[in-house]
């Protein structure tokens, strides 16, 4: 656990359609790169503030925006209407997918020669994907937490409580077996249900569909995290995902971690401090 906390700093940018993007930063006193977390449908970038935290003990300065639609930024854009957060808005997937590449900017811009690590969770993740096939060498690793082979049989299209409902009450139980993270979800006012077909529509649901490209433009290090309980793709979806990257877009440090039992937010997890460790570990490896 940290030994201090890093203040938060809170700051905006406007996207090419004028959406004020929010994000926050937690900074390291002597950074020896960036992390910059793209965040999971339904969500918002303060759910990520203990990982921050973890983070700038090791050494790394965070970043983190609420997506089109989400959080703050979803606040802001619909007036406050909370009945309207999860919905991107004008320019839909692919403006959200743009602003996650002007934070890179941002971020190079304030700290610069700094290497930037995205690290991406669950529609984070899939976003970065489709970064790394038009962009990887903006970026000196890309992490996948949550993640998933983005084609239909690999990944889960339909209810991902299904499995975990028993469990309890909330519709959150698939995210984590910590009952506390569990019932914040349930009554955090920024955050929502991901039904992503109800939120994004059908054309955008399936933009997200895709596999990574042939030879992508950088030989970029690469880190899989997975939950073996995770229901939006799960170890199988993992290990073909990496495959992928190995085989089709040539990248030759692609890492697998699939931690026993856990569920899809591996860093809210009952293990979080050996999936954490396994993150640390590999960023020293990478800005080293």
């Amino acid at each position: 656990m940290p030994t201090f906390s890093a203040a938060r700093g809170d700051a905006s940018f406007r996207d090419a359609f004028g959406v004020e993007i929010m994000y926050s930063t937690w900074r390291a006193g002597k950074p020896r790169g960036l992390v910059q977390i793209a965040h999971g449908v339904g969500e918002h970038g303060l759910r990520y503030e203990p990982l921050a935290q973890d983070l700038v003990q090791a050494g790394f300065t965070v970043y983190v925006n609420d997506h089109r639609g989400h959080g703050r930024t979803g606040m802001a854009q619909w007036d406050g209407d909370r009945s309207k957060l999860g919905r991107l808005g004008p320019g839909g997937l692919r403006a959200a997918i743009a602003a996650v590449r002007q934070m890179t900017r941002v971020a190079q811009e304030e700290e610069p020669g700094l290497p930037v690590v995205l690290l991406g969770h669950s529609w984070g993740s899939l976003m970065a994907q489709k970064i790394v096939n038009e962009d990887s060498g903006a970026y000196a690793g890309i992490v996948l937490s949550g993640s998933a082979y983005r084609l239909p049989g690999w990944m889960n299209s339909g209810d991902l409580n299904k499995r975990h409902a028993a469990l309890g009450p909330t519709r959150f139980e698939w995210l984590t077996r910590d009952r506390s993270i569990i019932d914040a979800m349930a009554v955090d006012p920024l955050a929502v249900e991901a039904k992503v077909v109800e939120l994004f529509g059908i054309a955008d649901t399936l933009r997200l569909l895709g596999v990574p490209r042939r030879g992508v433009q950088h030989d970029v290090p690469m880190l899989l995290q997975v939950g073996s309980d995770d229901p939006l793709g799960g170890p199988r979806s993992i290990e073909r995902l990496a495959r992928a990257y190995r085989e089709r877009a040539g990248l030759s440090d692609v890492a697998v971690r699939v931690y026993q039992d856990a569920r899809h937010e591996i860093y809210n997890e009952l293990n979080r401090d050996e999936v954490i460790a396994d993150l640390v570990a590999w960023l020293n490896r990478i800005v080293s």
